[in-house]
């Protein structure tokens, strides 16, 4: 190979269009991977307001047209979508040479990524994020066995498939029938120097979502089943019986009206806070204040909000399930609990506020957890030296 290393990542979503953790997932990856002396090139989908092309530290973005065709449904964008990302990331890929790697980002680019590898005749690689039948517990309709089964031809034509987690790993080789060789953990990570840069007085902040008496129960995600916020607001009548607290709840999704309509109905509609979606600094600030953030998932691949709360020196109480079992160690780094378990997250959130000792042992070695294990310097590198395998192996083929 004659200079540095060249990668196409595809991706359905990049900064500032952030719908998950893929968006952050692959800007610090591929902003370490440009520092690391990879030529990174992020093909996404437009966003308002941002640039069709610009250079973000080092990385060349392209964001394509996803809107300019229409569509009845979601199935439908994705598959358009895809046509159109294959067309315009085909004729980037002609004009800058050709690249070493193409890398696609889930099952929302697998069309595309798929269709680029045998047009060019280039390596794929794919990072699963999360399954639909782990989402789902299952596969229950048509439009979700079409998101397994392109999951798993995603997964057959990816050279090498790499999952966040250790459970991922054997999750997605269970789901998709993958050989030992073909799959590789590389854990996600977290930047702690984004939480030492703001400058805003916490003290005054803070009083925007609690009063000085209460100790702020956080929660970070979608408000969806798997992500087990039902099971938070259920414990919350059992928590206020040993500790006043506020519940601030950040994110958006399907069950946020029910939730609240429900939270009313308790009678405990000044004690729990929907924020909805919050930008990027409020929501660091959030975690820095936090006295507890709890990651209440029944289904959690790796558990993404739970390290940038260990990172904000914030306390965590997870479920022990999926990615969150390895990321944390139970009365070390945080508290595990039973997942969908009421009793048993109530318990652990009043263990945290009730004891300040215990819950500033469990901050201080987390934050050096994040430090030493989840640092994207060193998860570059370890995708990097998957990038060369995989070239090294590519250049013994009939397709080299």
């Amino acid at each position: 190979m004659v200079g540095p290393l060249r990668v196409m990542m595809l991706t359905w979503e990049f900064p500032p269009r952030i719908i998950g953790g893929i968006s952050p997932h692959v800007y610090y990856l591929s902003k370490n991977l440009a520092k690391d002396g990879v030529k990174v090139y992020v093909v996404t989908c437009d966003f308002p307001g941002a640039p069709d092309h610009e250079v973000i530290d080092g990385v060349e973005v392209f964001r394509i047209d996803s809107y300019k065709n229409p569509s009845p449904d979601f199935a439908s964008w994705v598959y358009l979508m895809n046509m159109n990302m294959q067309k315009e990331a085909a004729a980037i890929n002609k004009t800058l040479g050709g690249v070493d790697v193409f890398h696609a980002h889930d099952w929302l680019v697998a069309n595309a990524g798929i269709g680029l590898k045998h047009v060019f005749r280039r390596p794929l690689l794919a990072t699963i994020h999360s399954t639909e039948i782990g989402r789902r517990n299952g596969l229950h309709s048509d439009y979700e066995r079409m998101i397994h089964e392109t999951e798993a031809w995603l997964t057959y034509e990816a050279w090498r498939v790499i999952c966040c987690s250790k459970y991922m790993v054997s999750h997605v080789k269970w789901a998709f029938n993958l050989p030992e060789d073909k799959v590789v953990m590389i854990p996600n990570g977290v930047d702690a120097g984004e939480y030492e840069k703001s400058t805003v007085d916490l003290s005054q902040f803070r009083k925007r979502f609690a009063l000085p008496e209460e100790k702020i129960v956080l929660y970070v995600g979608r408000l969806v089943y798997e992500k087990g916020i039902q099971v938070l607001i259920n414990a919350v009548p059992k928590i206020l019986e040993k500790v006043n607290a506020k519940f601030v709840i950040v994110g958006n999704g399907y069950m946020k009206e029910p939730l609240w309509e429900h939270v009313k109905r308790m009678g405990l509609a000044h004690k729990v806070l929907f924020t909805g979606f919050v930008d990027e600094e409020t929501l660091r600030n959030l975690q820095k204040c936090a006295d507890v953030s709890v990651v209440p998932s029944l289904f959690e691949p790796f558990g993404i909000v739970a390290l940038e709360a260990m990172a904000a020196k914030s306390p965590v109480v997870v479920s022990d399930t999926g990615g969150l079992s390895e990321i944390v160690e139970h009365d070390v780094t945080g508290v595990k609990v039973y997942p969908d378990n009421i009793d048993s997250l109530a318990w652990g959130v009043t263990r945290v506020l009730l004891d300040e000792g215990y819950a500033n042992r469990l901050r201080e070695n987390a934050y050096r957890v994040v430090l030493e294990k989840f640092n994207w310097a060193k998860i570059s590198q370890q995708t990097k030296s998957v990038y060369e395998r995989v070239l090294n192996e590519y250049s013994r083929t009939l397709w080299a």
